[in-house]
């Protein structure tokens, strides 16, 4: 089974990769995007077989190693 984890900054939080982004954008010509948040994707092969188990074994990995949740939020899809 595979876990998607989508991990971004929460709102408020700045962003400066984001921001550095953004502004490399409108260096290119691309001057239509007025902001930009950067987060990262990990995918986990699980051996599990429950995808109610599964959410709960991944958001326990998110709340102890994947995230901060301090300043990011997360998201867990399984697929």
């Amino acid at each position: 089974m595979r876990a998607t984890v989508t991990v971004m900054l929460k709102q408020g939080v700045l962003d400066p990769q984001g921001e550095a982004v953004r502004h490399a954008l409108g260096s290119l010509g691309f001057g239509g995007v007025e902001g930009v948040r950067q987060g990262k994707v990990i995918e986990l092969d699980l051996d599990q077989t429950d995808p109610e188990a599964a959410r709960a074994e991944v958001a326990c990995m998110c709340e102890t190693l994947l995230a901060n949740t301090v300043i990011e939020s997360y998201t867990v899809e399984i697929g």
